[in-house]
């Protein structure tokens, strides 16, 4: 092999590489040219070092998260991708962890691979697959119905404020994404939970539960639907000085609607006013908080 062409191929290794976290498959390799004894040489030579059978780091032998996640892809063959936790963790929706990578493939292979938990998926469609940062991985609506089937309420509840919070995608694009899915494993979990958070009670059936809540707590009955410092505002009790604000969407508030509700509550503040805010799902399902948190503040503006 002449010298020109030597160094073109060595070229075109790196820079694979470079966009692959540092490592190479075997098939790569001879896809851009080189020979299977030249892959051998260069394994021997410390150029190439093995991180699975087939899969070699380039250069050294360390690699980061980012190319531990890679190496287990193509360790796996072509139309493999990052699933599972650690597809969770590449979008950053929970913290990167130790053990077996978790990588899918749509054909079963009946071989095993060392350090990687192999599962077969015939069913996922294009839609549930794409790319983050060069690395193939479920897509964030797929990662989060995969985490529906294993985490604890509490915890998929965080994550899904987190997928929201980093705009990977927001609770009503989810909700409409796995309507199209209805059947599939972690749909139900996740419609329960987005129909909880989202849930919005008629303008009657707040006022009649919130008014309950006030009665439980002892205060006056407020003045609903009047206008103060210029906004028109659910419950008022002049003589203590506090507004309350029911928010009908736990989730995804536009950021027209985040600056719209900060001024209310500056103009509330700038007039020596105490603004609250509850959601209607804390109304309705968490009665027991919105009681304290009430009887806590009036008792402290009395």
């Amino acid at each position: 092999m002449g010298a020109k062409i030597r160094a073109s191929l060595s070229s075109a290794v790196w820079a694979l590489a470079r966009c692959q976290h540092g490592v190479l498959a075997r098939r790569q390799l001879l896809a851009l040219g080189m020979s299977a004894k030249a892959i051998e040489h260069r394994v021997a030579t410390g150029r190439l070092h093995p991180v699975h059978r087939g899969v070699y780091a380039v250069g050294r032998p360390e690699i980061d998260q980012l190319g531990r996640w890679m190496a287990a892809v193509l360790a796996c063959g072509p139309g493999a991708f990052l699933s599972g936790p650690d597809a969770a963790a590449l979008w950053g929706l929970v913290p990167s962890r130790r053990g077996a990578i978790h990588v899918s493939v749509r054909v079963r292979s009946g071989r095993r691979r060392p350090g990687i938990t192999v599962h077969c998926r015939p069913a996922l469609s294009g839609d549930d697959i794409t790319h983050r940062s060069e690395i193939p991985a479920t897509s964030p609506v797929r990662t989060l119905l995969d985490l529906a089937t294993a985490l604890p309420a509490p915890r998929l509840e965080r994550v899904v404020g987190e997928a929201d919070r980093l705009d990977l995608v927001d609770p009503e694009t989810l909700r409409a994404a796995i309507e199209a899915r209805a059947g599939q494993p972690g749909v139900r979990r996740l419609r329960a939970l987005l129909d909880r958070d989202t849930f919005r009670l008629t303008d009657s059936e707040l006022e009649r539960r919130f008014l309950g809540i006030v009665r439980v707590v002892g205060l006056p009955r407020p003045l609903t639907q009047t206008t103060v410092n210029g906004y028109r505002v659910d419950f008022y009790w002049p003589a203590l000085g506090l507004v309350v604000e029911t928010d009908g969407l736990r989730y995804h508030r536009t950021a027209a609607t985040q600056s719209r509700d900060a001024r209310r509550d500056q103009a509330h503040a700038a007039a020596g006013l105490t603004a609250l805010r509850f959601t209607h799902a804390q109304v309705r399902y968490e009665r027991a908080r919105v009681e304290a948190t009430l009887e806590a503040v009036a008792e402290r503006l009395a």
